[in-house]
């Protein structure tokens, strides 16, 4: 069984990224492991900006197996970013640190094209941007 759970109040970036695919783990578990990926997305930066890949808005999904199998959709701001070789890399290690996650794979992709919209509201502060 595969659900959509989407927490727009509290970690509106997530919203219809988070499939979780699992028989027996239900909301209670998707809840939990939302918030332990949030917590490793943002220790994952994006250097040439100095924020999260999470706050910038670079994931575009996340696939979550019942084997513990993580498959990463994301993308970068730009096609020349320095980061492109280093960050999925930095993200598998993160993930992989999870007890919930055995196994991550990042796929990257330029289509939709990463637009500044994307940056959370607390990402556009970081960077002194107008939250508007």
């Amino acid at each position: 069984m595969t659900f959509f759970y989407e927490r727009i109040q509290v970690h509106p970036i997530l919203k219809g990224m988070v499939t979780h695919e699992s028989r027996h783990r239900g909301k209670r578990s998707c809840l939990a492991i939302e918030d332990k990926l949030i917590e490793k997305f943002e220790t994952v930066y994006d250097p040439e900006i100095g924020l999260d890949i999470y706050n910038l808005g670079l994931i575009y999904k996340i696939d979550l197996d019942e084997n513990g199998h993580c498959k990463m959709v994301i993308t970068f701001t730009e096609i020349a970013c320095g980061c492109i070789d280093t960050l999925p890399k930095d993200l598998i290690d993160a993930l992989t640190q999870l007890d919930e996650i055995n196994k991550v794979s990042v796929e990257v992709v330029w289509s939709p094209a990463w637009k500044m919209t994307r940056i959370s509201r607390l990402g556009r502060a970081m960077l002194g941007i107008s939250v508007r």
